[in-house]
C-alpha cells in the first residue's frame, strides 16, 4: 500500500461559480461537484484533501502558508494565473510540490491567458481536460513524491 498523502486543492476567483458560468468553456459541473469527484478519487488512493475556495488572493496566500506542511498543492489559480505575483511567490516560499491546473486549455485561448506567474514555480501544469485535470495534478504529485522516498 502506497504511503497516507495529505494534499491541497486550492480554487481560484469565480469557480464558485461553475456549472452556471460558461459553460461552453469550463463544463456543466459545479466546484462541489468536481470536489466529490476529486474526494472519491483520493480515497480510494489513501489521499486526504483539504479543498479551499476564494476570490480574494489574500486569503488563498494566508491557506497556502497556514498548509505548508501538507505534502502537495494543486491550484487552479483561475484569473490570477495571470496577476499573483504574491500567489506564485507563497508557493515558493512553503516548497511542497505544486501543480497548476485549468479546467480550459489556456494555451488555446485569449492571449493574455497564455502568461502564468504560477507555472514557473510548479512542478508542472495541466489544462484543458475538464475535472479531469484535477485527477491528474494529483496523480502527478503523487508519482512526484514516490520517485523521490
Amino acid at each position: 500500500m502506497k504511503e497516507s498523502y495529505t494534499l491541497i486543492v486550492i480554487n481560484g476567483p469565480n469557480l464558485n461559480m461553475l456549472g452556471t458560468r460558461e459553460r461552453d468553456i469550463y463544463g456543466k459541473l459545479t466546484l462541489d461537484e468536481i470536489s466529490g469527484m476529486i474526494e472519491s478519487y483520493a480515497r480510494e488512493n489513501n489521499i486526504k484533501v483539504i479543498f479551499f475556495q476564494s476570490n480574494s488572493e489574500g486569503e488563498i496566500v494566508s491557506f497556502i502558508q497556514n498548509n505548508r506542511r501538507a505534502h502537495g498543492l494543486v491550484i487552479n489559480p483561475a484569473a490570477y494565473t495571470h496577476t499573483s505575483v504574491a500567489i506564485r511567490d507563497a508557493i515558493a516560499a512553503v516548497s511542497i510540490p505544486a501543480v497548476e491546473i485549468h479546467l480550459s486549455n489556456i494555451n488555446a485561448r485569449e492571449e493574455f491567458r497564455k502568461h502564468s506567474f504560477i507555472a514557473p514555480v510548479c512542478i508542472g501544469q495541466i489544462s484543458g481536460f475538464g475535472y479531469n485535470s484535477y485527477i491528474l495534478g494529483i496523480r502527478a504529485i503523487i508519482e512526484y513524491l514516490e520517485s523521490r522516498k
